[in-house]
Formats: structure tokens, sequence, C-alpha cells
């Protein structure tokens, strides 16, 4: 069990868990637009095969054209075809951007993957895109229409039998940013309390970590210092710790080695708060962790703004 200790100081307030500083800081975060389907294949392996896929090249919007990530698993008992399945999110910054990327991921990474079907993760949702009409034409005319569970499906004979594929997916107005760091005193614990982390976040409905492994290594800022005019982002000097007796105003104490981000994009503040917090309290359990703090940009960067302090 955690155990989350609160002691006053002349300069405020110290939160502690299991003896781990909390910083009294923010993570800035930012309005994206969030497509989530759910993908189902014979085996658990093949699902996730095919989610890994349709989710690659999809860590930050700064290069890529999308952020995409396994949000968790589905059991047998929860999918419209009673088979393993995955829910995965694809984010982008307009509608209409995330109408062609999710036409792109699922056509060209789930629809050639062996035994899979696509399913609406959202048929709540306002927002409905009719992908899986456009995907039908992959079959030349020899595609058919089918119901299960109560859902339109389009079935497309390919080579090893048919794929099935809803025919809307929903998307929502999302969250993409939230975040915090992990100050270790090893890059092994630091590591491992990251790993740990995302393993706990995976357990949640609603919430994506886009980079590789839900882990970042590089960090990053908005900007350059040296380079604003070709660079939109920049090493986020601040947190290096190699280069610490070279920057005045370093945020790495004297016995941290290696800090880790993780990056958590949700269809909902309350998503996101509930993944950083959990989130946190699992990285909190492995020694060697010294600090969690979260990066903002003062509120530069966007409208969001997740207090650490306020999640527990």
């Amino acid at each position: 069990m955690n155990r989350i200790d609160l002691s006053e100081i002349s300069k405020g307030i110290i939160m502690e868990i299991n003896g781990v500083e909390i910083e009294d800081t923010f993570a800035e975060a930012f309005p994206i637009k969030i497509g989530r389907v759910l993908i189902t294949a014979a085996t658990k392996r093949w699902a996730e095969v095919a989610a890994t896929e349709a989710t690659g090249f999809g860590t930050s919007v700064i290069m890529c054209p999308a952020e995409a990530g396994i949000e968790r698993f589905a059991t047998c008992e929860e999918t419209p075809d009673g088979r393993p399945g995955v829910y995965i999110q694809i984010c982008t910054f307009k509608f209409d951007i995330l109408e062609h990327q999710l036409l792109e991921r699922l056509g060209q990474c789930v629809l050639t993957a062996p035994t899979t079907a696509v399913f609406n993760g959202m048929p709540e949702a306002e927002k409905q895109f009719n992908v899986g009409f456009k995907l039908k034409f992959f079959g030349d005319g020899m595609e058919s229409q089918k119901e299960m569970a109560g859902r339109k499906m389009h079935s497309i004979p390919l080579m090893e039998g048919d794929f099935l594929v809803e025919e809307n997916i929903g998307a929502v107005s999302g969250i993409a940013g939230g975040n915090f760091f992990i100050l270790g005193d090893s890059q092994m614990s630091a590591l491992t309390a990251a790993e740990v982390a995302v393993d706990a976040i995976k357990e949640l409905e609603g919430t994506i970590t886009p980079f590789p492994g839900g882990i970042v290594a590089s960090g990053s800022k908005a900007g350059s210092n040296k380079y604003a005019k070709f660079m939109k982002a920049t090493a986020n000097e601040k947190y290096c710790p190699s280069i610490r007796d070279k920057v005045p105003d370093t945020e790495i104490p004297a016995d941290v080695r290696s800090v880790y981000e993780i990056v958590i994009n949700g269809v909902s503040e309350e998503a996101i708060k509930k993944a950083m917090a959990v989130g946190i309290k699992a990285a909190v359990t492995v020694p060697g962790v010294k600090k969690i703090t979260a990066g903002n940009y003062g509120g530069k960067l966007g409208k969001y703004q997740f207090r650490l302090h306020d999640l527990f």
C-alpha cells in the first residue's frame, strides 16, 4: 500500500508517497482529436501484432502524422465476436486528418494482418467516420454486408478468409500531453519505475502512452535556445543529468542520474488524472526513485493543467 505524507515547511507543502517527493507542480496538456478502435483476432498474439502495426510511427505530432498507442486488452467476453481484442487510440489535431489516419492505418496494418476484425471503439460518440464503409471497396464488388451483435459490418473477401470491419469508427475531442517525470538514482531504477508505471496505466480505460514502450527517454522542450529557425522542439537541458554542471538552472538533484517521462493522451480530463495517479503510485514503489515531477511551459503550451498534488 502506498503511504502519502504531507509535511509543512516554511515554503509550503512537501508531499511524499512511499518516501518519494512529489513536486508541487503541474503537467501541461493540449486538446486533440481521438479515434478509438477495437481490433480482434483469433489469438491475443495476432490482435496485439495488428494493434502494434496500426499504432506505429505515432509517438509525437511534432514529426509523426498522428500520436497513437495501445489502450488496453479486451477479453473474449467483452468483444462483439467473442475473440481476444485490443483497444487502440489514434490522435491528431483535426478530425479530417484523423479520418485519413484511421483509413490508412486500418487499411494497411489491420486488414492485412491474419484473422483480424475491426469494431467501433466509440459507438456512442457523436462524431462518426464511415471508415469501414470506405474500406469495403477493397473487395472490388465482391464485398457483402452483415450484422454482428447489433453492429453493421462489412465483409471483405481475402485470401485467408473474410475480413470484417464495422461501418463507422467513433471519435471525440480529447487531451494530449498529460505527463510526469521519474527521477532515479540510476538509469535502471528510473527505467524499471517507468516500466512499472506504464504497466499499471495499461490496465485502465481511456488513455494511451504513445511513446516507445510507453516511455520517453529523450524528453523535450518547445522551441530551441540556439536553433530556433528550424527546430520546433529540442533537448530539455534542465533535466539532462550528464550536463547538470553546465546548466545554471538545472532541475537535476545531486543524487539523480537518470530521468524518464511518461506522456499520457486520453479521452477526458478524468481519464488522464486517473492514469497519472495510478502511474505515479506504481513508480514510487521501485527502490531508487528519488522524485516525481512534471513538464510544463508556464501555461503557454495548452489549456489543460494537471497539478500533481491534486491527483491524490
